[in-house]
């Protein structure tokens, strides 16, 4: 799914007025809401999101600095519950990054000539297949393959499975409970 525009901020992504559930639950059905409205003329509409072309994609292409703004990571939860499980840009916000990754959703980047040529492919064809490999850092679109880049702890991450803090804390959880047995905050003795 082609996504232009650099600098789409989060509240682009998700606007603000759909964050009043505790949960992210839904958020999924709003991902772009004013900018597909805006496209469409006041209807969703022209917008990636919208398009039937994209409805079964599961790799988003993006620009520059996608992410920015506040750090609510009700942006990277809509976009992962639209059903997409990477996002290629040229960059990110370091929180949107950050948010996503433990989400478990890679956000590898590439070139703005290589963001640019993706782009207009899967424009041209929107069934073209993009494959990210992020053991050779590489994408394949078709016969050509990319560069991609991200950073090391972030790639080992998701290399060894590593990359959901939360499910490690819970797998070794009596490591847990013995810390928090010696910290005199948890336990109340000072």
């Amino acid at each position: 799914m082609p996504v232009r525009g650099n600098d789409i901020d989060t509240d682009r992504i998700i606007p603000a007025r759909f964050l009043k559930s505790v949960s992210f639950e839904g958020l999924e059905d709003h991902l772009f809401e004013d900018d597909r409205r805006q496209a469409g003329g006041g209807r969703a509409g022209d917008h990636p999101v919208a398009d039937p072309k994209y409805s079964a994609a599961r790799l988003m292409l993006v620009q520059a600095n996608f992410g920015c703004g506040s750090s609510r990571e009700h942006a990277p939860q809509a976009i992962r519950r639209r059903g997409i499980q990477t996002v290629v840009g040229e960059s990110f916000s370091e929180i949107f990054f950050g948010n996503a990754v433990a989400l478990g959703m890679p956000c590898p980047t590439a070139s703005p000539e290589t963001i640019e040529t993706l782009i207009a492919a899967v424009e041209e064809d929107p069934t073209l297949e993009l494959t990210v490999d992020l053991e050779s850092m590489r994408l394949t679109a078709g016969e050509r393959t990319f560069a991609l880049s991200l950073p090391r702890g972030a790639r080992e991450a998701f290399l060894d499975g590593t990359w959901d803090a939360t499910g490690l804390l819970l797998e070794n959880f009596d490591q847990v409970r013995s810390v928090a047995e010696r910290l005199p905050y948890a336990t109340g003795h000072w």
